[in-house]
């Protein structure tokens, strides 16, 4: 039975490491699996997906204006497709999130969603607050903060690395720009306290 997942974290977690793992164990046992990213997050390459510890694989691109039902619809008339993987699954619209549902129930194909919960400011991505509600099944993909515990929030720095409280939601960075924290600390990082 097709379910829709979403495996959800914090920065550098190790989420596309994940995803690029479960693709690759598709392919090992003869299925194929169909990868899509976010267009605007090239960090990788345009059309790639890769992790920070060095493994990476082409994707298929979607924009917040693409109908993920139709996408999905189209490469499975083009052959099977076991499961689709979607990297970046913070930047996917509310409406994306509900043709992905569709396509799990009408198309009979498992997505496996992955992404960011929050934004630098505690807030939920649309598209991940909609996976929320919307997924059948959903998994923390862990990482620790510098104290030890579950990091659960993300500050976004500046380039004197200061935290910053506001902002565009979206802004694509990595180490550079980022750092998971547990709660404490990304409180007393964006001085709320």
């Amino acid at each position: 039975m097709a379910k829709l997942y979403f495996h959800y974290s914090t920065m550098n977690a190790g989420k596309s490491t994940v995803l690029l793992q479960a693709a690759h164990n598709y392919r090992e046992r003869g299925m194929v699996p169909y990868l899509l990213t976010a267009q605007f997050d090239n960090r990788a390459g345009d059309g790639r997906i890769a992790s920070r510890i060095g493994i990476g694989e082409k994707a298929d691109t979607f924009t917040t204006g693409d109908d993920l039902f139709d996408r999905i619809a189209n490469r499975l008339q083009q052959g099977p497709a076991a499961c689709v993987f979607i990297d970046e699954a913070q930047f996917l619209t509310e409406a994306q999130v509900w043709q992905l549902a569709r396509a799990v129930d009408d198309l009979h194909v498992p997505i496996m969603c992955f992404g960011l919960r929050v934004d630098f400011r505690g807030k939920l991505f649309p598209g991940s607050a909609t996976l929320l509600a919307l997924a059948d099944e959903m998994r923390e993909v862990r990482t620790i903060c510098h104290c030890g515990k579950k990091a659960t929030m993300v500050v976004r720095m500046d380039a004197e690395g200061k935290a910053l409280r506001d902002g565009a939601q979206v802004q694509i960075g990595g180490n550079e720009t980022y750092v998971s924290l547990c709660r404490r600390h990304w409180r007393e990082a964006v001085g709320d306290g």
